[in-house]
């Protein structure tokens, strides 16, 4: 007897999946938390970096309940880049150089969307997929999922220390790091922490982006050679 085939699931059903709806959870979770970033700088920090979390569970929920998604992965994602890209302009207005946040937040949507697109043309159905890669340590993030977290969880840790620790307007970016480590308190041991993780990732951003503009440019001269 033939096995039946599993009823395909609804529009809606795909949408109300659970690691989706914590996907949605996180959303609407940061678009309050930046609405009262400045007035209060702590509860933003907390509810940041729940939804920080939540981008773990969500993965976690729809590995366990089955309920993996494009739409799901291309919503963790987006959220990701918009909420880091908010904080790294938040950052840019704080403290002095901004161009240093500036330059982070082209970086990162530049590598990840090049690596999305990349994706596509190679047909793979994961960003995350580098096992033909030849660079070791691209290999290694992609494919080490603590690792991975690591060096997520330390560049967003990071991101909010320094907006934390920023007492106003025009800050010295490199007087104000230096003067938090030297104090030898949780705050510099976690910024200590968190800013190797956070040059990982940003090596990481950079051979993505180099790695997946290779593959455009492959792709066009093979393009070019078939015809």
């Amino acid at each position: 007897m033939a096995n039946k085939s599993r009823p395909k699931p609804s529009k809606l059903a795909v949408y109300l999946y659970i690691p989706n709806i914590v996907g949605y959870t996180r959303v609407l979770m940061n678009c309050f938390a930046f609405a009262i970033c400045f007035s209060n700088k702590r509860l933003f920090c907390l509810l940041y970096f729940i939804s920080f979390v939540c981008d773990g569970i969500d993965g976690w929920c729809a590995r366990k309940f089955n309920q993996v998604s494009t739409f799901g992965a291309v919503l963790d994602m987006v959220t990701d880049r918009i909420s880091t890209a908010c904080l790294l302009v938040m950052l840019s207005q704080v403290y002095r150089p901004g161009l240093v946040f500036v330059s982070l937040l082209a970086l990162d949507i530049a590598s990840h969307w090049l690596q999305m697109y990349s994706t596509f043309l190679l047909g793979k159905s994961s960003h995350k997929d580098v096992k033909d890669s030849s660079n070791w340590l691209f290999k290694a993030y992609y494919g080490n999922r603590m690792f991975m977290a690591y060096c997520c969880a330390a560049c967003e840790v990071l991101y909010i220390i320094l907006f934390l620790i920023a007492k106003k307007e025009n800050e010295n970016l490199m007087d104000v790091s230096i003067e938090s480590i030297k104090e030898c308190s949780l705050i510099s041991f976690l910024l200590g922490l968190s800013l190797f993780g956070w040059a990982i990732k940003q090596t990481v951003n950079v051979i993505q982006m180099k790695t997946a503009a290779d593959v455009c440019v492959l792709y066009d001269i093979d393009k070019k050679e078939k015809h």
